[in-house]
């Protein structure tokens, strides 16, 4: 259960800080919200507490895990898909959606192998952008290191 204050991490939206809980009356039925506020957009989000497993609220990785996220990153042994752009986009959006941070660098890695290959189209380059913020916010808060030097090491790592 998170308290009021605790950040975490909302799927396919990022890292958001959990600015109140609130008892709602939804149908008649009395409900118990997470108010919750998305650094990147201000964006507000009324979670059901009782749902937040379904949604897939959760907590910021733990600082022991970003290496793993590094690894991903690196590992470019990986085969260039040859599928249409629109159906990459689509797979790539359900990673995106799990909420995981290993899926999110695996969006992330892909789409920069194949910008390499060639031009991608405005949804992925879009897509791209989604999946770099994500991570970056997100480790940013994990190794308690400002954002550029996040966005610096991926450079690093992808050349770019």
């Amino acid at each position: 259960m998170f308290k009021i204050g605790d950040l975490a991490v909302y799927p396919a939206h990022g890292v958001g800080k959990i600015e109140s809980i609130e008892n709602r009356d939804v149908a008649g039925n009395e409900q118990r919200f997470y108010i919750m506020r998305i650094l990147n957009s201000d964006l507000i989000i009324m979670i059901p507490i009782k749902n937040v497993d379904a949604v897939g609220l959760r907590e910021i990785i733990d600082k022991k895990d970003v290496p793993r996220v590094y690894d991903i990153l690196k590992n470019k042994n990986i085969g260039v898909d040859n599928q249409t752009w629109n159906r990459r986009y689509r797979e790539y959006m359900e990673k995106i959606k799990t909420g995981s941070v290993f899926e999110v660098a695996e969006v992330l890695r892909d789409l920069f192998i194949l910008k390499l290959d060639k031009d991608l189209s405005f949804g992925e380059r879009k897509m791209l952008d989604t999946a770099r913020n994500l991570l970056v916010k997100e480790l940013s808060i994990a190794e308690q290191i400002p954002e550029d030097n996040i966005e610096d090491h991926i450079k690093v790592i992808f050349d770019a």
